[in-house]
């Protein structure tokens, strides 16, 4: 698969599939990879040169955007509802650098009403963890078509 600023041929891990339906932000700044197996979620990216700070390192700010987007999905697993982040809270633990692939794998831990708490580990290259990171959701009226 050609990523789309035409830098690197990328082939995503086994059931991972490019996912184009979290909006322009998200399109613009991945892509982003999905794997879905019925039980586990999983949202990937693979780092590229304009995911990274001056150091080399992915930016705090990228590796923000993504496990929100994550935490989102699991949201969306869990009720079929879109939601608005209310809190993210984040913990960087590893350097993640450009060629690396990032794995989230976010997991609903609780809905209360219209609340929905998610929380998720950032796996780099399948092995460290690079991040962790809690989230808050508000659920939004629309529901799944």
């Amino acid at each position: 698969m050609s990523d789309p600023s035409g830098d690197i041929e990328f082939v995503p891990p086994e059931g991972f599939f490019a996912d184009a339906g979290r909006g322009p932000f998200t399109t613009h700044n991945g892509p982003i990879y999905r794997k879905d197996d019925g039980q586990t979620l999983e949202v990937g990216l693979h780092i590229l040169e304009r995911h990274c700070n001056g150091l080399g390192f992915l930016h705090g700010g990228m590796i923000s955007a993504f496990a929100d987007g994550a935490l989102a999905w699991a949201v969306w697993k869990a009720t079929k509802r879109s939601s608005v982040t209310m809190r993210l809270s984040l913990d960087f633990l590893e350097t993640v650098r450009i060629g690396d692939w990032l794995v989230a794998k976010p997991q609903h831990i609780e809905t209360r009403g219209e609340i929905v708490h998610v929380e998720a580990d950032l796996l780099r290259n399948n092995e460290q963890i690079a991040a962790h990171a809690v989230g808050v959701f508000n659920l939004l009226r629309r529901k799944a078509k």
